[in-house]
């Protein structure tokens, strides 16, 4: 299986698809009708876009623009579902709003990745070191330390999966892998085809970040300081080497085949069934809009599996409106 390096998310009654610089917004709007826009995106590194290319280094980068990119498509999907109703704003009026909308997404970003690396990442550090007059051994702790942090992320996206909302969400978040593990195993990208397709992927942001609670304990081995506080600043100080190190297994594993890479992939695949959920048609069809917003699949499955033209997908085009 060759990668199509295509990626994405779910959004709001909706998928994200990315391709290179290249992205595409699809969303089913109240109305019943798909929204897509398209657009390019331009890393948060700019003229200095060669980072992320550097093995290793990009990881960082890659995953703050998936940070940025994601904020902006959920916020724009969220827009087709506002109760507000709409305002009739000034060129002016519109310029302030959207520095507003900036500051406050900056805001919330900020704030979330914050909260994310206190419950994560420094909360099970705590929680082992409290247990310490009963675990004397270091190493020990540092290991229960890493299958609390699991267990916490693991009761987290369980929980929340009860919530109606990101219910939908994760049936979005299948349809997205459906879709891309339908051409990247040689199918003509059709609802049919995409039903039949896996929900679970090797390159999805689950695996990365159980990756990222793994490679972090084992660096942890290696960095060891007596201080309490020191070792919170360690703990932080190691997260960009940390998804860069992830961030590059994951891209391995997404292009390879190899049984060891497969076995190493499993427990992230298996998470993946409580972040992915099996999507309905309606759903298909807004993933199989968005992917082909940014990428020629009948291009790819030519040049990898030989296909000529490959099957009709099916004409959604009557129940599209396109925004570019």
């Amino acid at each position: 299986m060759k990668s199509s390096n295509i990626g994405g998310q779910a959004v709001l009654e909706g998928v994200m698809m990315k391709n290179r610089d290249s992205y595409a917004v699809a969303v089913r709007k109240p109305d019943g009708e798909i929204e897509i826009k398209k657009d390019t995106y331009r890393s948060i590194v700019g003229r200095f876009s060669a980072l992320t290319r550097i093995p290793f280094v990009r990881g960082v980068f890659n995953f703050i623009d998936s940070l940025v990119l994601g904020m902006s498509t959920l916020t724009w999907s969220s827009s087709f579902y506002e109760e507000e109703e709409e305002k009739i704003m000034t060129e002016e009026e519109e310029k302030k709003a959207k520095r507003t909308e900036g500051i406050l997404m900056a805001a919330t970003m900020v704030f979330s990745f914050a909260l994310a690396i206190g419950i994560f990442m420094i909360l099970p550090y705590f929680i082992s070191d409290f247990l310490k007059r009963w675990v004397p051994s270091y190493t020990v702790r540092l290991i229960l330390e890493g299958i609390i942090r699991i267990g916490i992320f693991v009761g987290y996206v369980a929980l929340i999966s009860l919530m109606r909302d990101i219910k939908r969400l994760y049936m979005y978040h299948g349809a997205e892998h459906k879709c891309i593990n339908c051409i990247e195993h040689g199918l003509p990208l059709n609802v049919e085809n995409v039903k039949k397709s896996s929900k679970e992927h090797k390159r999805c942001g689950t695996s990365f970040m159980l990756f990222v609670m793994i490679v972090g304990i084992v660096l942890l081995f290696f960095v060891r300081v007596d201080s309490v506080v020191m070792r919170v600043v360690v703990r932080i100080a190691l997260l960009p080497l940390i998804a860069g190190i992830s961030y590059e297994i994951i891209r391995w594993a997404g292009s390879s085949s190899n049984p060891i890479v497969c076995i190493l992939s499993k427990p992230g695949l298996m998470l993946q069934r409580l972040t992915t959920k099996e999507p309905d048609d309606d759903m298909i069809e807004v993933g199989i809009a968005s992917v082909e917003a940014v990428f020629d699949w009948q291009a790819y499955l030519r040049e990898n599996f030989g296909e000529q033209d490959g099957e009709e997908t099916g004409d959604i085009s009557g129940n599209l409106q396109r925004s570019m």
